[in-house]
This record gives C-alpha cells, sequence and structure tokens, in this order.
C-alpha cells in the first residue's frame, strides 16, 4: 500500500506527516544505547517510528510521544494502535512545554529527539514541513531547560543534528546540568566529513565517548555497520 513502509515487527504509514522516516530517525531509533530504561520520551515523534523502534528495543519500556502537528500525532497513534506494542505506547498532540507543564513531577530514563535543526533559516515554502525543521535558538534552549527537569537522576537525552545545531545545544545543555556523555559521528562515506551528530546527555559530568558511524561502502551500497544497525528493522537486511 502506497505510504506504508514496512519494518520486520511493524509498519508505518506516513500519511499525514510532513516529514517521513528518514535516516536520521531510524539510525537514532537503532544507536541509542540505554540500561534498565523503563519510561521514554520521544519529542517530536512525527510517524511515530523511533517511538517503535525503542518498543522492540526495550520491550518493558512505557513510551510517551509527543507531537505538535495533530496530522501527524493522529497518524502516530494509529502506527502505535496497530503495532504489537500497543499497551507501551502512547501519543500526546501537543507543544512539548504544554506536555511538561502538564506533569511537572514526571520523570524518564530516556528522552530522544529528532528536532527541528534549521537555525533562523529560511521557512520552508510547505509550512507543515517548515513547522517539521525550521526552528531558533530559544526552541533548544526551551527544550533543553525542560528535559532537564524531566530527566531521571541516571536518565539519558539523546538526539540527532547536524555539527552547527549540535554546537549550539552542547552549550545549552551544560548550561542546565546536562553533560555530554556520547557522541556519535555519522558519515556518508568513511573518507567524508560528519553531516550529523548523535549527542547522548547525561546529569553525571563524566569523560566523553566518540564513536564513529559509516553509512555507505560505496555509492548505493550500505556499509556493514549500516546493515548491522538496522538488521532487526529493515526488510532489506
Amino acid at each position: 500500500m502506497a505510504g506504508i513502509f514496512q519494518f520486520k515487527q511493524f509498519s508505518v504509514d506516513q500519511t499525514g506527516c510532513a516529514m517521513k522516516i528518514n535516516t536520521d530517525g531510524v539510525l537514532l531509533g537503532a544507536l541509542i544505547k540505554a540500561d534498565d530504561t523503563k519510561s521514554i520520551l520521544d519529542i517530536g515523534t512525527g510517524t511515530g517510528v523511533i517511538a517503535l523502534m525503542l518498543a522492540q528495543r526495550f520491550p518493558f519500556a512505557k513510551i510517551d510521544a509527543v507531537e505538535i502537528d495533530q496530522s501527524a500525532a493522529q497518524t502516530a497513534g494509529k502506527n502505535f494502535e496497530n503495532s504489537s506494542f500497543a499497551e507501551r505506547l502512547s501519543v500526546f498532540p501537543l507543544a512539548i512545554d504544554d506536555f511538561f507543564n502538564e506533569r511537572p513531577v514526571k520523570k524518564y530514563d530516556l528522552i530522544i529527539s529528532n528536532p527541528p535543526f534549521h537555525l533562523n533559516s529560511l521557512e520552508s515554502p510547505k509550512a507543515k514541513k517548515s513547522l517539521a525543521k525550521h526552528t531558533g535558538e530559544g526552541f533548544f534552549e526551551d527544550l533543553i531547560k525542560g528535559i532537564a527537569t524531566h530527566l531521571s537522576e541516571n536518565g539519558l537525552f539523546g538526539l540527532i543534528l547536524p555539527l552547527q545545531a549540535g554546537e549550539l545545544v552542547k552549550i545549552l545543555a551544560e548550561q542546565y546540568g546536562l553533560y555530554l556523555q556520547n557522541t556519535i559521528s555519522i558519515h556518508s562515506f568513511v573518507a567524508d566529513a560528519p553531516h550529523r551528530e548523535i549527542l547522548v546527555f547525561g546529569k553525571e559530568n563524566i569523560n566523553t565517548a566518540s564513536d564513529k558511524f559509516v553509512i555507505y561502502d560505496e555509492p548505493k551500497m550500505y556499509s556493514e555497520m549500516y546493515k548491522k544497525a538496522l538488521k532487526d528493522f529493515f526488510t532489506i537486511f
């Protein structure tokens, strides 16, 4: 069926979502590491794909997914209902600050986001895609302030960003008591400069671990690293 992306253990209908399933999202869902995770928050869930991937990876976790776009939230909700993880997944059609304000004491073991990242850029020609992809520095400060309050003591916050936006987030995170614990640089090819980073923060100030992830060995030929990361999810592997 058109618009349906079939994974090994679930399917994702992308109808009504301005931001479709993309490499950034599936890499975040596959590569983020966490121990003893019982509660997860996915900020800006879109189709719900990252939340579904994490539901598959963490079978005892309950996952809240927040999405400000009403149409996308409705689609994510249907994707959750149609999955075998439905009882552990909930979607909330709210702005994240409203979600946090309604739950002042709620804490999460893992908070993840594939957020808007075009800092102070021109608006996209399509309004919904603009809402999903374009933002300013104030967005990230408000986001991190809320996350710092709602992250459990040993919890982790992970997101994927271009390098410019990532540098801003590193500065803001430390201002709110969140310290960079792991960086995964994402490269198209082994000799290329990184174009994205997965950044993982926690409340403990420890040495930062760094990893390199390469998507392709050659044009249109996925690396073994990529295949290994997505083999539990993608039907092509």
